[in-house]
């Protein structure tokens, strides 16, 4: 079981090589695809997505290229998780009141709602800055 799926790897991976060159001004989606591998039709699609939640900032143009939409210290890799693939979920019980007619007395379904609040709480104060390191080293 994979609680991140790829396409949210390879968004955390975009983002954390955003935040590493922010200071470098605009990046291309073919360097992010190139540097990060990721396919390029995916980072493409995946940086629209962030940009749609104003996770990043795009400029069109010969010139253009995607930079941070706000501090990677402002940035939580819960948001990122969520803008890609929605809540992290254990367990389809966790979904719904209506998901299992087990819900009131398991057990099982109590421990599992203990550990995903857990691991939302965790991602939730985890930043891009955290992750990314260092501000502004150069693309060499």
């Amino acid at each position: 079981m994979d609680i991140l799926r790829r396409n949210t790897d390879y968004a955390l991976r975009a983002m954390v090589y955003l935040a590493r060159y922010q200071d470098d001004g605009l990046v291309t989606a073919r360097e992010i695809s190139k540097k990060g591998d990721v396919p390029y039709q995916l980072a493409s699609k995946l940086l629209q997505k962030l940009n749609k939640v104003g996770l990043v900032e795009s400029s069109m143009g010969p010139k253009g290229g995607f930079r941070l939409g706000k501090a990677p210290s402002n940035i939580s890799l819960l948001e990122i998780i969520g803008t890609i693939q929605g809540k992290v979920n254990l367990s389809r019980c966790l979904l719904s009141k209506d998901a299992c007619p087990h819900q009131k007395n398991c057990r099982v379904r109590m421990k599992l709602a203990e550990l995903e609040k857990s691991i939302n709480s965790y991602l939730g104060n985890v930043t891009l800055a955290e992750i990314a390191g260092h501000k502004g080293r150069s693309k060499k």
